[in-house]
């Protein structure tokens, strides 16, 4: 038996007759996804005017399919499409107007208009506008259903993994100290290296363990007023005695203290993988410089806090520097190839910057150094639980 699925239409117009008959025939009319398999009716309201319109979305109704005049008293159309991607709705939007123009189209379409129906429009156009706006709808709906339960399948599965080689790795760490205490020192070397090779295959583990509960939701996250310069700190100190043996210089240039609110534990996996890159891929005598700042506000709500993390190091082509915050991606040539990593920390980096509606970039010149920048919105303040899931 086929599956049915009701759709919430709002239609802002203010010729009421056509609202009315709009109504009519979408409130009877049922179209077929095919590559769902689902049927979809439509219950459908309409509005005179946007301010009408954003008083019942802040009382809490909510809408997949928008019909949006161009022309309106008060907020016009393209006000509406502007206010509702500010606010991160997602209704999927249909502009209805008799005086469009190029111009008008390429900013509705910036703004989040999936498609256009110009006035006077017949039963049969209005009909097939809903139709493909609903298949576009239905069918990124399951493909978003999709990848979330991807994203858990693959989270379950490095849980169990992860939990399942953490007994066989410290058996093996044991058993090759033991030998360190008793072989000649010819064998050291070699029992030197399997151990640094652990440790690379523990940080693997955690590294997956971190990508894997970013992306599906499965991180428990606390956020709170926190302290970026102090993070920063921690992690410079953390890689200080690395640098100093390879007489690197680090360098923290931030007003005392730069605050924010956000996950501390976020935060020491961002700055440790920066730093942790800057020193691995520097130069012997190098130099590596951290600069903090929180940008001004913008209105009410407090500036992003920008990080820089500057190397003198190896340095990036352009064709390395784009595919650098892909997962498993590693510049591998005569200068790194000895240099161990799992190639997921930059792409973590990334991921966590989008949660606080920033990003992380890279400038990045050959033989001359890199530039990482992250930049940060503050977090919602209170504690996001976690779902409940398996842990390693």
């Amino acid at each position: 038996m086929t599956a049915e699925q009701i759709l919430k239409v709002a239609m802002v117009d203010d010729e009421e007759p056509l609202c009315l008959a709009v109504l009519r025939i979408l409130n009877k009319y049922k179209t077929h996804v095919a590559d769902v398999d689902l049927d979809v009716v439509f219950v459908s309201t309409h509005y005179g005017s946007g301010e009408q319109f954003f008083e019942e979305l802040e009382k809490g109704a909510t809408f997949d399919l928008l019909l949006v005049d161009l022309k309106l008293p008060g907020m016009s159309g393209l006000e509406i499409l502007e206010k509702l991607k500010a606010q991160g709705r997602g209704v999927l939007a249909i502009m209805i107007t008799a005086y469009a123009t190029f111009e008008t189209a390429v900013q509705a379409t910036k703004l989040g208009a999936y498609d256009f129906l110009p006035k006077p429009f017949s039963p049969e156009e209005l009909r097939y506008a809903v139709r493909k706006a609903t298949d576009q709808l239905i069918i990124s709906r399951e493909a978003r259903r999709l990848a979330e339960e991807q994203r858990q399948v693959r989270f379950n599965f490095i849980s169990v993994l992860s939990h399942e080689m953490k007994a066989p790795i410290n058996a093996i760490e044991g058993y090759l100290k033991i030998l360190q205490a008793d072989e000649p020192p010819e064998r050291l070397p070699m029992i030197e290296r399997s151990l640094v090779r652990l440790d690379g295959m523990r940080k693997l583990i955690f590294d997956l363990l971190d990508l894997t509960r970013i992306e599906s939701g499965q991180k428990q996250r606390q956020p709170v007023q926190a302290d970026v310069r102090a993070a920063a700190k921690s992690a410079i100190d953390m890689f200080s005695a690395e640098a100093t043996d390879r007489s690197i210089t680090i360098t923290l240039r931030a007003p005392d203290p730069v605050e924010m609110v956000a996950d501390p534990g976020e935060l020491e996996i961002i700055f440790n993988n920066l730093v942790s890159n800057a020193v691995k891929y520097n130069k012997d005598g190098g130099s590596v410089t951290v600069v903090l700042e929180r940008k001004a506000a913008d209105g009410a709500k407090p500036g992003p806090v920008k990080i820089q993390v500057a190397d003198t190091g190896i340095g990036l082509s352009p064709e390395e520097s784009a595919k650098l915050f892909q997962e498993f991606v590693r510049i591998k040539n005569e200068e790194t190839y000895k240099i161990l990593g799992s190639g997921l920390g930059l792409s973590t980096v990334r991921k966590l910057a989008q949660l606080y509606g920033g990003q992380a970039t890279v400038k990045s010149e050959k033989g001359k150094g890199s530039i990482f920048t992250v930049t940060l919105q503050d977090a919602e303040p209170t504690a996001v639980p976690a779902p409940t899931a398996a842990t390693a």
